[in-house]
C-alpha cells in the first residue's frame, strides 16, 4: 500500500479532525463600558459536538454566543480583539449575512425571531428558506421535518402570535433547523418550556448533533446540560474557568464559587463519596446506578 508522504504518523486524532469553531484570545468590551465582557477567550469545537455553556448571570455566555454569529462586533460595536473562525471563515472580516449561512442562532426570547408579517406558523418557518433559492419540494420537506421534530406540526396553520411562549420557542428553533445550518447556537432555548417540552427539545438538538451539526447551548437547566452535552464550558466574569467533560466539570469542588450548583445526582454521590474508576462523580441517574452496581459486585 502506498503511503502519502505528506501523512504524518505522529498526527493525533485531534489534529486530523477539522475544528468547526476556533476562538483565539477573544476580548470584547461593549460601548460606553469599562469592563471586558469577554476576557482572553480561547477554545476549539469539533464538528458534531454538543457544547453546553454554564455560569452565573453576566458571566459572558450570551456575549460569547453573539460573537459566534457576528452580532459582536458587527451589530453592537465596541472594542474587539482576537479572532473567531467559523469553519475557517473569520467573523470580523465577514458579513453577517454570510455567517448566517453557516450559523443559526435561537435567542432566549422567541418574540425577537418572529417576523410579524406571516399569518401562519408554516409561513413563518418558510420565511427563512425563501431567500435560499430552494426548490419548493425541498422547502416543504424541510419545513415538515422541522415541525415534526419539535412536535408543532399540529400548529402549522395557527397564527404565530396565538401560540404559547413555549410553542413559540419551538417554532423559533424549527425555523433555524429548517435552514440546516452547520452550527446552531442556542441561548437558553428552553427557558419558557415545561419539563416535558425541555426534554423534547434537548433530544431533538442531540439528534442534530449526531447528524453532524455542531451545537453550542447556553442553559441554566444543569441536569439537562450534564445529560446531553459532550463537553461543558464553565464561564465566570467573561473568562473560561474550565472546558471539559460533564463529569470533570461537575466534579469540581468549587463550582458554587462560580454560581453553579452541580446536578442532583452528583450532589448525592458527593455526599456519599460515590465515584467512578477515574475518581469522578456521576452526573446522571444511569451513571450513578452503574457506579453503585460496580461497587457492590
Amino acid at each position: 500500500m502506498d503511503i502519502d508522504p505528506a501523512f504524518n504518523l505522529n498526527d493525533t486524532l485531534e489534529d486530523i479532525i477539522m475544528n468547526k469553531i476556533v476562538v483565539e484570545n477573544l476580548k470584547y468590551r461593549y460601548p460606553l463600558t469599562e469592563e471586558l465582557a469577554l476576557n482572553d477567550i480561547s477554545f476549539e469545537v469539533n464538528e458534531g459536538e454538543f457544547i453546553g455553556i454554564i455560569g452565573e448571570n453576566l458571566a459572558g455566555k450570551s456575549t460569547l454566543c453573539q460573537s459566534l454569529v457576528g452580532l459582536v462586533p458587527h451589530f453592537y460595536g465596541g472594542a474587539y480583539g482576537g479572532k473567531v473562525l467559523i469553519d475557517g471563515m473569520e467573523v470580523l472580516k465577514s458579513e453577517i449575512s454570510d455567517i448566517a449561512l453557516k450559523v443559526g442562532m435561537v435567542f432566549q426570547n422567541p418574540f425577537t425571531q418572529v417576523t410579524g408579517s406571516k399569518l401562519t406558523v408554516y409561513e413563518e418557518i418558510a420565511f427563512g428558506l425563501e431567500n435560499m433559492g430552494l426548490e419548493r419540494s425541498e422547502m416543504i420537506e424541510r419545513i415538515d421535518y422541522a415541525l415534526s421534530l419539535l412536535d408543532i406540526y399540529k400548529f402549522k396553520d395557527r397564527n404565530p402570535f396565538d401560540l404559547s411562549g413555549g410553542q413559540m420557542q419551538r417554532m423559533a428553533i424549527a425555523g433555524i433547523i429548517a435552514m440546516k445550518p452547520e452550527i446552531i447556537v442556542l441561548d437558553e432555548p428552553t427557558s419558557q418550556l415545561d419539563p416535558q417540552g425541555s426534554e423534547e427539545v434537548f433530544k431533538a438538538i442531540q439528534d442534530l448533533s449526531h447528524e453532524g451539526i455542531t451545537v453550542i447551548m447556553v442553559e441554566h437547566k444543569i441536569e439537562k446540560i450534564a445529560k446531553y452535552s459532550d463537553r461543558v464550558m464553565l464561564m465566570h466574569k467573561g473568562s473560561i474557568v474550565d472546558f471539559d467533560t460533564p463529569k470533570k466539570i461537575f466534579s469540581k469542588d468549587d463550582l458554587e464559587k462560580y454560581g453553579v450548583i452541580a446536578p442532583a445526582f452528583t450532589r448525592i454521590c458527593k455526599a456519599f463519596d460515590v465515584k467512578d474508576d477515574n475518581g469522578l462523580y456521576p452526573v446522571t441517574l444511569d451513571e450513578a446506578y452503574d457506579v453503585v452496581v460496580n461497587v457492590n459486585e
